[in-house]
């Protein structure tokens, strides 16, 4: 694989870019793998990265029904922050935050991390408590945080109004590490990688069944044929409780549409991710332009990856009222996607009752922001049978009742 570099773009402008060669490799599956993982999105991509990279297993096949990354990565809001209330929460999305700052480097490919800070607004009583409640909880878990005032508000986004009728905002928890990606970068970079050490990345490949002997997972039925393999790991978000049932056991998980959209591309007037919580509401400017607008999750379960009227009215009616001037703007395009629910809104990283059968699943709204994170804890717990990153949240958490009530908790399951 060719590095990019200032010199690479130089020279291959001498020759009219004919010499770039494909990102990653589309061959055709083996008989058998090591791993086998179901879900080409950042979760699973990244898993097999990190099982090469960290522990050299690199007979690996990441499988696709559809394309790369066309999944809920390529359908989110990129926010990326770590100030979470609960330990378990807070360690593995600051492993991701803290991995995000160099992935560029690590993976020699642009995922244009901006590290432009998240501010996550306080605009009742309760929520001042709240926030001010995790910002300790932050201080101890070394996680950068502060509670911020709201004239520090006014300073950090000038187009907000402060003195909303309904909702006056009362000052905010501000984590300046915070910040965006690209998503379909961060896929693409992570697919690049693992092309590179060998491992086949294999897409429009439905898998349709899971094999298994004497209570071991032995591979897969796939629109492709049969896939043998040691160990299998489903990473396939809001359609896990389908795959899961494939493989003879139940997911404690609902999927659910969760919407965004996004409005016509304006001069840059907000340069930070702001969360209003209150009226579940967020919103950023893209790199464009484009002011990236999202909210609550359907109320409904469902599996449509379109949007709704409903959704563009309650999220950007709750959002006018605090930044007014976005009444004046016209939406260029929305679209959903589909999230996986657990009962706390805490994912799910564990083995399963079928052995050899690892699932990553139940991020819910938060995925993105946990993508490098997720793929280190699973990656070690899928070679090592163990991983302090991802022992709390295993599936015996919901027998024995050791919930991460992060909904409760943070306020919002963002």
């Amino acid at each position: 694989m060719k590095r990019y570099s200032a010199f690479a773009v130089a020279r291959e402008a001498a020759r009219y870019h004919l010499g770039w060669e494909r990102a990653w490799a589309s061959p055709e599956p083996k008989k058998h793998y090591d791993v086998v993982i179901v879900g080409a999105g950042g979760h699973g991509l990244a898993t097999a990265y990190y099982l090469g990279k960290n522990f050299g297993i690199t007979n690996v096949a990441v499988i696709e029904k559809g394309w790369l990354g066309g999944g809920n990565t390529g359908r989110n809001t990129t926010i990326i922050r770590s100030n979470y209330l609960q330990d378990p929460s807070a360690a593995i999305y600051e492993k991701a935050r803290s991995l995000y700052e160099t992935m560029s480097q690590d993976l020699n490919y642009n995922v244009m991390f901006s590290p432009r800070g998240v501010m996550m607004l306080a605009q009742t009583q309760h929520e001042i408590r709240g926030y001010q409640r995790t910002a300790h909880a932050n201080a101890l878990q070394g996680v950068q945080t502060e509670w911020i005032s709201p004239a520090r508000v006014k300073e950090l986004v000038p187009i907000i109004e402060l003195k909303g009728p309904r909702y006056p905002v009362l000052g905010a928890l501000w984590q300046a590490r915070g910040g965006t990606a690209r998503h379909d970068a961060v896929a693409w970079g992570y697919a690049r990688a693992c092309s590179a050490m060998g491992m086949h990345i294999i897409q429009q490949c439905e898998v349709t069944g899971v094999r298994q002997q004497d209570g071991r997972v032995t591979g897969v039925t796939t629109s492709k044929g049969e896939i043998a393999c040691d160990k299998l790991g489903l990473v396939v978000a809001g359609h896990s409780g389908v795959l899961a049932e494939m493989a003879g056991f139940r997911l404690p998980v609902e999927s659910v549409a969760l919407q965004a959209l996004v409005s016509e591309p304006i001069k840059p007037c907000m340069d930070v991710v702001v969360m209003a919580n209150t009226v579940h509401g967020y919103m950023s400017q893209s790199d464009k332009g484009e002011m990236v607008i999202g909210g609550g999750a359907d109320g409904y379960n469902n599996y449509t990856q379109r949007g709704s009227f409903h959704h563009i009215e309650e999220t950007v009616r709750a959002l006018i009222e605090t930044f007014p001037m976005i009444s004046r703007l016209k939406m260029l395009r929305q679209w959903g996607g589909i999230v996986d629910m657990t009962g706390d809104r805490s994912p799910i990283l564990s083995k399963t009752p079928l052995e050899g059968c690892f699932i990553n699943c139940g991020w819910g709204t938060g995925g993105f922001k946990a993508i490098p994170g997720s793929g280190w804890g699973m990656a070690e717990l899928m070679a090592k049978g163990h991983s302090p990153l991802t022992e709390a949240f295993s599936l015996d958490r919901f027998r024995e009742g050791r919930f991460i009530d992060e909904s409760v908790a943070a306020g919002v399951a963002h």
